[in-house]
């Protein structure tokens, strides 16, 4: 168990494509970790999975000032708790308004509420306010790195250096990540510690079981994910009229939702495949586990974007290989290291439609095969990505001492200057003694409903100036 307090950092929460995420807080709640969750933006979809109502962890959701007048006023209201507040002006000043309106607003809960450490996940909107945060306490920041946040063409290097070098640590997925962070920023990497965690998986909730030979299951192949091109589930659209067209006609559920939707439904009329391949839309966790236990196949068919923006390595691929679903991927980023060739699924070459053919049919035709590539597969996922190693991996890269750092990344003295590369420790954290005023915190008398399916204890907090409905744009 962590002694620290730990402060969630997120974009969004709850959000329904990142299950990782609850994963991941159900795994530290589980080890006795005081965790809070900071939300930047309202969650837009009514749906959630029913594993958000097991996390306890109170979510405020952080005011974001619209106008002039309301950043001067959290400037004001700021000042009086923040000792750091003149050493992170200029990076204040450097910062988008919306952003550091939020980060002086977290910056006083923070304080007030003891947090000690905070985490964000994305290396992009949440640990820019993460960052800013942290220089105004003091409180270290760190951040898991996932994949559009590293590798999307959008991505600013010397922002994502600054952060990579003040952070206290810095988790990423996979050892392709890993690889790519340690070669593209080697002097803001020498200045932190790079941790390779990958996401886990609550192994209790995927039991392993798979198909018998002859159990058809209603469905030969099962794609899941957000209809984004990454996700190359046109080529999986190609792949399976190739098979139509050689008389072997599959069996097709993509579960999903996303800007592609209408593009990929346009090519499966195109293609005359509306009656083997249905596109579901989003659906609550349970249901993606049932379609995904009871399929032949899955297919994960990712490729690296127009944009170059690439999957790291998506949660549904281990969950398939948990469950005992044989799985085909491809040679795309951190994915090898789980869909090993011949191992423990069969991979091939991106935008290769009839590979990607001939691997489905190959294990939908080969019993011994899929005995033995899902066996193998299970046992990876038990050895390496159980929800309790990435936990107590994560509580360790928080313990890491400062003396353990690289000698030019100490900590600053109370009369420094809080630079974009300064490492900041909780030792100059301001205490939870500043008073609070009457006005600094409105605690919702109502939690979230059952009418938004969240049924969570975990209590809302939603901060003056703006109610979370009325942050949506």
């Amino acid at each position: 168990m962590s002694p620290e307090r730990i402060g969630y950092v997120l974009k969004m929460y709850p959000r329904f494509s990142e299950t990782f995420v609850v994963s991941e807080l159900l795994g530290r709640e589980e080890r006795g970790a005081d965790l809070e969750v900071f939300s930047l933006r309202p969650p837009v979809d009514p749906r959630f999975h029913g594993a958000l109502a097991e996390v306890r962890a109170p979510v405020t959701y952080v005011p974001r000032a619209r106008r002039p007048e309301e950043l001067w006023g959290a400037l004001r209201a700021a000042a009086p708790e923040l000792p750091l507040l003149h050493h992170a002006l200029p990076e204040l000043l450097a910062a988008d308004a919306s952003d550091a309106g939020q980060a002086l607003s977290l910056a006083v809960l923070v304080a007030r509420r003891g947090i000690s450490h905070l985490h964000a996940h994305f290396a992009s909107l949440a640990t820019t306010v993460a960052r800013l945060t942290s220089l105004l306490t003091g409180v270290p920041y760190s951040f898991t790195a996932h994949a559009k946040d590293i590798f999307h063409s959008s991505v600013d290097p010397a922002d994502l250096a600054r952060k990579i070098a003040g952070a206290h640590h810095v988790v990423t997925i996979s050892d392709f990540n890993e690889r790519h962070l340690r070669s593209t920023y080697p002097e803001a990497v020498a200045a932190t510690r790079l941790h390779r965690i990958y996401n886990g998986l609550g192994l209790g909730d995927f039991p392993f079981a798979p198909r018998a030979a002859g159990d058809d299951g209603g469905t030969d192949v099962v794609a899941v994910g957000r209809l984004v091109e990454k996700k190359g589930f046109d080529v999986l659209v190609d792949a399976l009229a190739h098979l139509r067209d050689r008389g072997r006609p599959l069996r097709c559920r993509i579960v999903g939702g996303g800007e592609k939707e209408a593009v990929l439904r346009a090519q499966v009329a195109a293609l005359g495949l509306e009656r083997l391949v249905e596109l579901t839309g989003p659906l609550p966790q349970h249901e993606v586990r049932a379609h995904v236990a009871s399929a032949g196949v899955f297919a994960a068919p990712c490729v690296v974007g127009s944009d170059g923006n690439a999957d790291g390595l998506p949660t549904v691929l281990l969950e398939a290989m948990a469950l005992g679903t044989p799985c085909v991927s491809t040679d795309v980023t951190g994915i090898t290291e789980a869909v090993r060739h011949e191992e423990t699924g069969l991979e091939v070459a991106q935008r290769d439609p009839v590979g990607l053919a001939d691997a489905i049919v190959r294990l939908l035709d080969d019993a011994a095969l899929r005995d033995r590539l899902t066996r193998t597969a299970r046992a990876l996922v038990e050895r390496e990505f159980d929800t309790a190693r990435q936990v107590e991996a994560l509580e360790a890269a928080v313990r890491a001492s400062d003396s353990s750092a690289p000698a030019e990344a100490g900590p600053p003295t109370a009369d420094s200057r809080l630079t974009a590369d300064s490492r900041v420790t909780a030792d100059s954290r301001p205490t939870a003694d500043s008073p609070l005023t009457a006005d600094s915190r409105v605690t919702a008398d109502s939690r979230v409903t059952a009418d938004s399916r969240v049924t969570a204890d975990s209590r809302v907090v939603a901060d003056s100036w703006i109610s979370p409905v009325q942050e949506v744009r």
